[in-house]
């Protein structure tokens, strides 16, 4: 495994950030009432005892960009991940579905879906992810890719439950 250039890694994230900016930019100049509107429950903010529609409107819009901002920072994280490993092991942008970065270490292939934090999805999105990975797993195995194949739950920031599903154990 290579080392981190520490500067490329620098210039990366400064690109990037520079990148985060200009899409939440463009996610203000296109966004419409109507779509906030159609989006985010207008009456749970009237339960938040908001009295006036400036008010409504500030909360609103700030729920959405937070979303919005969620998706845009979760998508950094992975290109981030995905630069560190292509310096340090040789890493690439998965073709599989549901599948970010695949690498090869020490005799075991490994599949990777990142995930900005722990609390990234509800129950289907789990369930969904593991079929992902039992998918890819197979096709790398009839392609006689790699001996052993190592799916992995990248989770960027936070603690996760200890707890290993079955799909996620060395096979």
């Amino acid at each position: 495994m290579e080392t981190v250039d520490r500067q490329a890694v620098c210039d990366f994230v400064n690109r990037e950030i520079v990148r985060f900016h200009q899409a939440r930019l463009r996610r203000l100049e296109e966004i419409s009432l109507t779509e906030v509107l159609r989006k985010k429950n207008p009456y749970l903010f009237r339960a938040k005892n908001m009295l006036t529609a400036s008010e409504l409107v500030r909360a609103i819009l700030d729920a959405f960009l937070s979303s919005s901002e969620e998706k845009l920072f979760g998508d950094f994280l992975e290109q981030l991940a995905l630069f560190i490993s292509q310096q340090t092991c040789g890493g690439i942008k998965s073709s599989a579905q549901g599948i970010d970065l695949e690498f090869d270490r020490e005799g075991t292939h490994y599949l990777v879906s990142i995930k900005s934090g722990p609390n990234w999805g509800n129950s289907s999105q789990y369930a969904r992810l593991e079929e992902d990975f039992k998918r890819a797993v197979k096709v790398q195995r009839q392609a006689h890719l790699a001996a052993r194949i190592q799916p992995v739950l990248g989770i960027c920031y936070g603690n996760t439950a200890p707890r290993i599903p079955a799909y996620m154990k060395r096979s």
